[in-house]
């Protein structure tokens, strides 16, 4: 019998040809290499699906008795705490008569570090009695998100808030026509800024773009993301700063008008969604105490997210094989965490919370599996594998997806920062917001919920890594010690401390003492 082809080759013939193989895969068959969604799985990269973490807290969960005194504490609104928003007018108009020219800024990320970039823009336009040209949005790399400043806020409301503070167009007069995002991206300009440090002072952009303003009549800032200390700045440039943040800033009103169905929906007891109205049990406390009340997770674990933290979240071999090559790609070795031990990670708390984790996090809090749970996220990585235990503990789980229809979501479809400008909403008006793990989002909402004297829940990510190391913890140690550990984390108010961010610590700067 003649041998097969295959057969006559030597071993590095053998080894080149698979390799070859393997390289042209992809091509070939480009779906079995892509990351989870949030229903199906990738044959190579993240093939096994992740399973539980924690089984035996997870059985301990589903079986909670919760007291009645903890679900009464857990879903009353938070006591008036001494502070009020306090948004003093300047004792004097210092609107100048006549504006000293132009600013631009090109705005990176997503939706909330995009809301910083605007606030720190009026902010310099105020220092240096120049007129803000409207914020440029760039399109974001991760998501691929397109949207314009118009797109997503209320521009005549943003103008109108600003108008006795700040100079604020629509776009350039015609003479300056010619400074557009593709005229700086051809060449060097002399009217581009683009060494304004992270943090810089006051004092920095009066020394350096003042006299750019003064010589062109115009100067554009690029990059701008964090580009203006919070420390050592005037009162009123600080309560400028909040003014934009929870006043000017408003969703178009298609974002509201979806962000308020979705709200209305979620209030709704199962039984009145399906048109049946009834009068509760006078002895179902738990139900009684949470009709109509409902929490927002924010569930940021996308591969990006999961890639960057260098942790591991119990997909075997294979999922750390890909999350290790994806790191390569995308920062080619700058993740510094990826020298550390997971052990390391968990004890400092920078590993973000799976969603099992956080259902066990919420189960321990006292939220029962009547709870109505909003998920504001995008793609979960691990798809319907990952979040299966989160939906075993709290089945009434919803997104935006199941409460409302394709025809209600086809102005956000496919737009990032309009999906999460609606999510937003949701979370400025839900009882309770608590956050899987710190980022932009968390931040922004953690103060303006603070503003707004409403309940926020900051996971002690550091607790709860070693918490979760811990393979022999029981359930009723692990819920005494998570209680113990989140008692003054429900929205009480911090102070800002220096360099912190005043979008998430909005007092005192921004906060009075009644």
């Amino acid at each position: 019998m003649k041998p097969h082809l295959f057969d006559q080759l030597n071993h590095s013939q053998r080894s080149a040809l698979a390799a070859v193989s393997v390289i042209l895969l992809p091509y070939f068959f480009p779906n079995l290499f892509q990351p989870l969604g949030r229903a199906s799985p990738s044959m190579f990269s993240e093939w096994n699906a992740p399973r539980p973490m924690h089984v035996d807290l997870l059985e301990g969960a589903l079986q909670r008795q919760i007291p009645v005194e903890l679900q009464t504490s857990l879903w009353s609104p938070l006591e008036f705490q001494g502070w009020k928003r306090c948004m003093k007018p300047p004792e004097s108009s210092s609107f100048p008569e006549t504006s000293r020219g132009y600013i631009q800024v090109f705005l990176d990320g997503g939706l909330n570090q995009q809301k910083m970039g605007i606030c720190d823009a009026v902010a310099v336009a105020k220092i240096l009695n120049v007129t803000l040209v409207l914020p440029h949005f760039e399109v974001n790399p991760v998501w691929q998100d397109s949207s314009s400043f118009a797109d997503i806020f209320d521009v005549d409301h943003f103008i109108d808030v600003l108008r006795d503070e700040v100079s604020i167009v629509k776009e350039l007069p015609s003479e300056y026509s010619w400074s557009t995002r593709q005229y700086y991206a051809t060449g060097i300009r002399d009217t581009r800024i683009k060494t304004a440090p992270v943090q810089a002072t006051a004092d920095w952009y009066i020394d350096n773009v003042l006299p750019v303003v003064q010589s062109y009549g115009i100067a554009a800032i690029s990059p701008f993301s964090h580009r203006l200390t919070f420390n050592n700045l005037p009162s009123d440039i600080q309560r400028l700063r909040c003014k934009v943040n929870f006043e000017a800033l408003t969703f178009v009103p298609h974002v509201k008008e979806l962000g308020k169905t979705i709200v209305h929906r979620l209030r709704q007891t199962p039984d009145q969604a399906n048109g049946n109205d009834y009068m509760m049990e006078e002895t179902d406390k738990f139900i009684k105490q949470q009709a109509g009340k409902f929490v927002v997770l924010h569930l940021r674990f996308d591969k990006d997210m999961a890639a960057h933290s260098a942790c591991d979240f119990g997909g075997g071999k294979a999922e750390k094989l890909a999350l290790a090559k994806y790191r390569q790609v995308i920062w080619q070795g700058r993740v510094l965490k990826a020298q550390f031990t997971d052990e390391e990670l968990r004890n400092q708390g920078r590993c973000p919370l799976t969603p099992e984790e956080i259902g066990l996090l919420l189960a321990a809090l006292g939220f029962n599996n009547k709870t109505r749970l909003y998920l504001a996220s995008h793609k979960v990585y691990g798809g319907e594998a990952r979040i299966s235990s989160l939906s075993k503990l709290f089945p009434l789980i919803v997104d935006k997806k199941s409460l409302v229809s394709a025809e209600e979501l086809a102005k956000v479809k496919g737009k990032a920062s309009l999906l999460a400008a609606v999510d937003y909403y949701v979370s400025m008006h839900s009882d309770i917001f608590i956050s899987a793990s710190p980022g932009n989002m968390h931040n922004a909402l953690v103060g303006h919920r603070a503003y707004m004297n409403l309940k926020t829940i900051r996971p002690n990510m550091g607790l709860l890594g070693q918490l979760f190391q811990n393979k022999s913890i029981g359930w009723p140690e692990f819920q005494r010690a998570v209680l113990d550990g989140h008692r003054n984390r429900q929205g009480q108010i911090r102070l800002r401390k220096e360099k912190q961010s005043i979008y998430t610590y909005p007092s005192p700067d921004c906060m009075c003492k009644a």
